[in-house]
């Protein structure tokens, strides 16, 4: 709908009355004495209405506009048409603005919204059971002034995008455990999320100590049972029965290595980052591992291949990140066939250290890759039987790498081969100098 354009009518006015002045001072004999008056009295009938409009903007006293005549008639009902609608679009955002406000505010998460400079804006009912956080004596301040941890002090400071979340114990009650998260929106705010999880972590805390428990508890008996089973096979006794013992040999050695990654997986979950990490020689340990995955092969012959970049080093445990590196390596042995390629690259590049293991074996449907790290997930049972693994492998090899802020990334494809590869951040990364110049 095309709006009404006063325009024309107040043309054919002004033109009728500049007419209707000119005719009266041609007649008395005055022409320019009486247009001059007509435009004084025109200019001053213009000049109080925009008073009166000023007015009615100034004092707003009343939704109603000042009545007019011709323009200015349209001029105060156009104001006021803007004006009602301004005041129904801002009752819309103000009912919008509330019902967000106690959506959020139902929420059992706490939920902060941070500026850019870290400073708290608003938070919900949640923040207050949760953090402490007091409205409106705490807005304005800084979460970490308040919550003074010092984890929680280095994640409130990162800057990228998406860091990693983390668990703390609440600044209210220490028996209370957050599981603490950032988002970013909007211009350079932030939204921190922080999440009860008390009671997930008291069962995840009995699965451990069950599994630590019962794999404990597992080692005697397979020990007595390995140790009769050795001596048996030893004597001399019918094809039949030394077949049979040997089956249960191996069958003990098998959960012997089961009970061995399961009890080496629950300290890595019960245990935080070892305090005396030191640099690992990365290139000197690939060498050795190398070594052995040859052994490992024998009579299959692969070509494996290793191909070292840098003599960076990285911060870390060296049994843990031996046992990490060698995992993916013995994998690959176990999973490629005989005459099969399996290189080894180490490299470093800005975003920090890397290690690959690739292979030409059978390669993993893209449907398994997102499960691998679970617990005993298996893509072909009965191929991965006869492997001997234990199905905890990768899972280890995820928990070594998260200790030390590293990542385990997988690539495959069914008959062509896999590529598994350890990315570690700079912090992690220890660069010799003399090794550097060698290099």
């Amino acid at each position: 709908m095309i709006p009404y354009n006063p325009w024309p009518g107040v043309l054919l006015r002004w033109g009728l009355l500049t007419a209707g002045l000119g005719v009266l001072g041609y007649l008395v004999n005055q022409l320019f004495l009486v247009l001059f008056l007509g435009t004084l009295i025109y200019l001053g009938w213009h000049l109080s209405n925009v008073a009166r409009l000023e007015f009615w903007l100034r004092t707003d006293r009343r939704f109603e506009p000042p009545h007019g005549r011709g323009l200015w008639e349209d001029i105060f009902n156009h104001i006021y048409r803007l004006q009602k609608h301004h005041r129904q679009r801002r009752r819309r955002l103000i009912e919008m603005l509330q019902a967000f406000r106690e959506s959020i505010d139902a929420m059992p998460d706490a939920a902060v919204v941070l500026r850019d400079d870290g400073e708290m804006q608003w938070w919900n009912s949640a923040a207050e059971h949760l953090l402490g956080l007091k409205w409106p004596k705490d807005a304005g301040l800084r979460l970490e002034n308040l919550f003074r941890n010092p984890e929680f002090s280095e994640f409130i400071q990162r800057t990228y995008d998406k860091p990693e979340p983390i668990r703390l114990p609440s600044p209210v009650n220490e028996s209370i455990v957050l599981d603490i998260r950032l988002v970013p929106y909007g211009r350079n705010q932030r939204l921190l999320l922080g999440r009860d999880v008390t009671r997930l972590q008291r069962l995840e805390s009995m699965r451990r100590d069950f599994v630590a428990n019962v794999s404990h508890e597992l080692r005697t008996p397979l020990t007595v049972i390995q140790g009769v089973s050795e001596t048996l096979v030893e004597a001399d006794l019918e094809a039949a029965d030394r077949h049979g013992l040997e089956l249960i040999q191996q069958q003990a050695q098998r959960m012997g290595r089961l009970v061995e990654d399961l009890l080496q997986l629950s300290r890595l979950e019960t245990s935080s980052r070892p305090a005396d990490v030191a640099p690992v020689d990365v290139p000197a340990m690939l060498h050795s591992l190398r070594r052995e995955a040859e052994t490992l092969s024998g009579d299959r012959e692969h070509f494996l291949q290793l191909d070292v970049r840098t003599q960076c080093q990285v911060l870390a445990d060296e049994g843990e990140l031996r046992s990490a590196f060698s995992n993916l390596v013995f994998n690959a042995v176990n999973y490629t066939p005989p005459g099969g390629a399996i290189t080894l690259k180490w490299w470093c590049d800005k975003d920090g250290a890397h290690f690959s293991v690739t292979d030409t074996g059978i390669g993993i449907p893209a449907k398994h890759i997102p499960r691998l790290t679970e617990r005993f997930y298996r893509v072909d049972r009965g191929r991965s039987t006869k492997t001997g693994g234990t199905g905890l492998g990768l899972a280890i090899v995820k928990h070594i790498l998260q200790r030390y802020d590293a990542r385990l990334a997988i690539e495959s494809k069914p008959g062509v081969g896999s590529t598994f590869s350890c990315h570690f951040p700079i912090p992690m990364c220890y660069q010799d100098a003399a090794a550097s110049r060698a290099g």
